[in-house]
């Protein structure tokens, strides 16, 4: 461990815990003085010392490295991209320094920055309506109700992990019996479940009307779709008893978000609910461990959970349990008009609003290829250098002369992970 100097982090630390630097030293076993010259950077932190305050305080090592202000450093990036209100570039080392040195000031320049655009779209909207036809105004409310941006910047502050959901999620799973390449049995054991604990009915139905499931707490019937594969309709099915069983802890992680319409609210509570049931088809050690040995393999582990490549790849994104962490990734499905319909990260990395990706992203060459895995190192626009696997999924393809819709998925993580994955083989990564 080279020098390392963190005295903003233990500052704001000791501060987070309403602690004196003399109860902070008392904590760790260390004299006032000591801590004091650790906070002004005059000493840096050893291992040791590291060690005693990830115990006592229960923080990841993380929390102490540069590399975790990237999701932070990335929104700073995207607020000076903004032509509007900064003319002029900013080395990326200054701003860097800002945000490990000044986190609080970093997120409050962000916060500004989205209230601006807040108000600057509401100003749009309100000159337009000046010229428009009563029938082509639109209300002032769309400026600020972008319910998916809310649910996925929600999703992102949280590294896409929710940890008491996922361990009570993990608990049920092991209730069930879960059983690798048995993702039938696992259909079965949630079925009875609903039936014997909650009194709900279950129903197929053929009907190509586009609903996959619905259940209707008045009658207490579960209708789920006919043509659903066992592990989808599994899914479906733990989904719905997590509204059952862990609406509690839905509605509490829901509740800890600023949510601008209740449309953002219900989207977000889905959205959860869907975290659920993929934390119970895939529960977390299991799932973790057979990552790790398999090397992170996604046709592979879908095999093994009996889901598909996307479930597998957004699960991927989300092992982000303290002391139990898989690899950081960025999942994203982009259709073939390039719209991001889903994007979620584990780490920092960030979609500009003012900028684009890459041309040659091999996410959207993946069109050209479907069914087949692509890999790719690129460099992003955050500067860091990624490995992207990307794969096409079709959606409700039911009957002949059906199209579906067609999606790339892409995973990508850091290069300094690459080697921990099966899809790094024949690349140099020296």
């Amino acid at each position: 461990m080279g020098k390392t100097y963190v005295g903003s982090r233990l500052r704001q630390l000791r501060r987070e815990r309403d602690l004196s630097q003399a109860s902070l030293a008392a904590t760790l076993g260390l004299s006032a003085s000591y801590v004091n010259q650790i906070e002004h950077d005059v000493r840096p932190l050893t291992v040791p010392v590291l060690l005693r305050i990830t115990e006592a305080f229960g923080v990841d090592a993380t929390f102490f490295s540069r590399d975790d202000d990237s999701r932070l450093l990335a929104e700073v990036q995207d607020v000076m991209l903004d032509r509007e209100i900064n003319p002029s570039s900013v080395e990326l080392q200054e701003l860097s320094e800002m945000v490990y040195n000044h986190p609080q000031l970093a997120r409050a320049m962000v916060e500004m920055h989205r209230r601006y655009r807040n108000v600057r779209d509401k100003l749009s909207i309100a000159v337009d309506n000046r010229h428009n036809s009563p029938e082509e105004r639109r209300p002032i409310a769309e400026a600020v109700s972008m319910p998916h941006e809310e649910v996925r910047d929600f999703i992102y502050a949280r590294q896409n992990y929710f940890d008491s959901l996922d361990r009570r999620a993990e608990t049920i799973a092991s209730q069930l019996g879960w059983q690798p390449y048995d993702s039938r049995a696992m259909e079965d054991a949630i079925s009875r479940r609903l039936q014997l604990e909650h009194d709900v009915k279950i129903m197929t139905n053929a009907e190509e009307s586009g609903v996959l499931h619905h259940f209707n707490p008045e009658t207490r019937i579960l209708t789920v779709h006919a043509r659903l594969t066992p592990g989808q309709k599994a899914f479906r099915l733990a989904t719905e008893l997590g509204y059952l069983e862990a609406n509690d802890l839905i509605e509490g992680i829901v509740d800890d978000g600023h949510w601008s319409t209740p449309e953002a609210r219900t989207l977000a509570i889905r959205g959860v609910a869907s975290y659920f049931a993929a934390a119970v088809m895939l529960p977390y050690q299991i799932f973790h461990s057979e990552a790790e040995k398999s090397g992170y393999d996604i046709e592979y582990l879908g095999q093994v959970f009996g889901v598909g490549y996307e479930t597998t790849a957004h699960r991927l994104s989300t092992l982000q349990r303290p002391n139990l962490r898989g690899i950081p990734f960025t999942f994203v499905r982009v259709d073939r008009a390039g719209n991001m319909s889903k994007r979620q990260s584990a780490t920092g990395f960030h979609f500009t609003h003012y900028g684009g990706t890459c041309p040659l992203w091999n996410v959207f060459e993946t069109f050209t290829n479907p069914g087949q895995v692509l890999r790719q190192f690129a460099q992003m626009p955050d500067g860091r250098n990624y490995l992207w696997i990307s794969r096409t999924v079709r959606h409700h393809e039911a009957r002949f002369g059906d199209t579906g819709k067609l999606f790339a998925i892409g995973l990508g993580c850091e290069a300094r992970h690459a080697d921990r994955t099966i899809y790094s083989r024949g690349f140099n990564l020296l």
